[in-house]
């Protein structure tokens, strides 16, 4: 993809490292304190994950974005007893909500044609968000997951292979496609 036409689409987000500011690092005291029964640390553990969870379901399941997270959080919180080590959490919830996402927009469109975004927040100008959810729109779920991963999350192929449950080969043809769609339905 080139970044420098699609730059709004770039922003892996790192989880900070200070641990007064990140919520991932005081995600692992939540997850003990969740998983030993404490209802209060399982509220405050899904109030800081839903955020994130919408974020990357939303370019992905477009229309039925909310669906995506309902389900990806009630993943998570179905297997939040067998994660075994709390810093695991980002990939782990990252994992989950992207085949979850993934799987809503296959049904859906199995259902619907291709919905419209709905209030997706995109930085810079209002009309390169349209350009951008217009080019997204047209794409199928599978391309729009690896852009997901690989411009949104800033993943390396194999881990996004690994989310995806794709080789890896799979994963660099999907990219190489999505990207080349991209740059062909780019209006700009």
């Amino acid at each position: 993809m080139n970044t420098a036409r699609a730059g709004t689409l770039r922003k892996a987000p790192a989880p900070p490292q200070d641990t007064q500011e990140d919520p991932w690092a005081a995600g692992g005291v939540l997850v003990r304190a969740a998983q030993s029964g404490d209802a209060m640390a399982l509220n405050e553990l899904l109030s800081v994950l839903t955020p994130y969870v919408t974020r990357l379901c939303r370019p992905i399941a477009l229309g039925h974005s909310a669906d995506a997270v309902q389900e990806a959080l009630i993943a998570v919180f179905q297997g939040l007893p067998r994660l075994r080590d709390p810093r695991a959490l980002y990939a782990w919830v990252r994992t989950i909500t992207v085949r979850e996402a993934v799987r809503v927009a296959r049904r859906a469109e199995r259902e619907t044609p291709v919905c419209e975004f709905d209030d997706i927040v995109w930085p810079g100008s209002p009309e390169l968000a349209v350009d951008i959810q217009d080019v997204l729109t047209r794409m199928s779920t599978e391309h729009r997951a690896v852009l997901v991963l690989r411009e949104l999350e800033g993943l390396d192929e194999r881990s996004a292979s690994q989310i995806l449950d794709i080789s890896c080969g799979t994963m660099k043809s999907r990219l190489h496609r999505a990207r080349h769609s991209f740059r062909k339905a780019w209006p700009r």
